[in-house]
């Protein structure tokens, strides 16, 4: 069953946060998100979303530049084509066209998405799903004291949360997180999250950060780094986690050949969509390294496609995948994605395509702006 794309919407709609989530780069408190309706010539039509972020903060992609990017050289890629199946996608969309992994993931994901729907099938189980459930972890924000994180720590610890991961920054790291470790005691699964905000001549508190018992350090050092990630993992013995620093397959081998990290956060939109992140996943399970999958503030939409790709083996530790109340006090997708009292969110196996329905109503009161693309003929 080929697929060939008829047409293409983007929208912008924008979301309130419940609290703002600061970060070592910056507070967010609205969540501008791209979405995409992509339609087939028979009707059949899917959701995905991109996760560009307001600013370049993150990478040099944001909302607006992906919105030029899909409407000027990925929408005409795949417009104009016929594709066997959706792993034809991505190597169609980077010959001879560099960069720009989030706009070209938002489309790539979404032809995964709309093959699933015409076969009948739940997207997970197209990608190889391997588990009924993921485990799920939180991302808190940057605090203000170490006394605000050790009462939200301890929240998300009762509501069961199994990975807790600690955003961090110069100034507001080693106290901070011993604070948290002391008060939820040895066996907490604690994390810490950098953002790139550290250099390797002021890696003192990294340091610091090894006797805590934490579960890794994700992205300490530079976005585009993996030198010094492997001088700075030889002097830890917590496991380095990479993010930003993995953009392909390739950063991958170039991560393993130098021993810059021990972890793999895979975010299908910062590698350009499932064909790049199966790759990853499969490298890494071959080579013994752990994998689980992070989060860019998604709305429901984005949060059914990283549930969908955490259903993978390899995704063995937990994902950011908590659920929309935890951000949004109306989320565009029902059901909203919950989780058990225990830490797990259900994969839905049941469902043909991203296995949950969009709010297309709730959608359109939102749209900030609109532009549908269609097949030249």
């Amino acid at each position: 069953m080929t697929l060939r794309l008829e047409q293409l919407t983007l929208r912008e709609i924008q979301l309130p946060l419940k609290e703002p989530f600061r970060i070592s780069s910056g507070t967010q408190a609205v969540r501008r998100i791209l979405l995409l309706e992509l339609e087939d010539a028979d009707g059949v039509s899917v959701w995905s979303e991109c996760v560009a972020p307001e600013e370049p903060n993150y990478t040099s992609e944001a909302i607006d530049t992906a919105w030029l990017a899909i409407r000027n050289w990925v929408a005409p890629r795949v417009l104009n084509r016929t594709f066997d199946e959706p792993a034809q996608v991505f190597p169609a969309l980077e010959r001879h066209f560099r960069g720009h992994l989030m706009a070209k993931a938002a489309v790539e994901m979404g032809m995964w998405a709309l093959d699933a729907e015409r076969l009948g099938q739940p997207l997970a189980a197209r990608l190889g799903a391997a588990r009924e459930c993921v485990e799920v972890g939180i991302s808190l924000g940057i605090q203000t004291t170490p006394a605000a994180l050790v009462e939200r720590a301890g929240r998300a610890a009762l509501a069961g949360y199994r990975k807790i991961k600690i955003k961090i920054g110069p100034g507001a790291d080693v106290e901070y997180i011993r604070a948290v470790r002391e008060a939820l005691g040895p066996e907490a699964p604690l994390m810490a999250d950098a953002n790139n905000a550290y250099t390797l001549g002021a890696a003192a508190p990294l340091l610091e950060l090894d006797e805590l018992g934490l579960m890794m350090i994700e992205q300490p050092l530079a976005w585009d780094d993996l030198a010094r990630h492997a001088a700075l993992q030889r002097r830890l013995r917590t496991p380095i986690c990479l993010d930003e620093s993995i953009t392909s397959v390739e950063r991958v081998e170039d991560m393993l050949a130098l021993g810059s990290g021990r972890i793999v956060n895979i975010k299908p939109g910062r590698v350009g969509g499932f064909g790049p992140s199966l790759a990853i996943h499969d490298l890494c399970q071959r080579n013994q390294i752990p994998v689980w999958c992070g989060g860019m503030l998604e709305s429901g939409v984005g949060r059914a496609y990283n549930v969908a790709l955490a259903s993978l083996p390899n995704f063995v530790l937990p994902g950011d995948l908590s659920p929309g109340s935890r951000y949004w006090t109306e989320d565009i997708v029902t059901p909203e994605w919950v989780m058990s009292g225990d830490g797990l969110m259900r994969v839905p196996l049941q469902q043909p395509g991203i296995g949950v329905a969009v709010d297309r109503e709730r959608i359109v009161r939102l749209t900030m702006r609109e532009e549908r693309l269609r097949r030249t003929r």
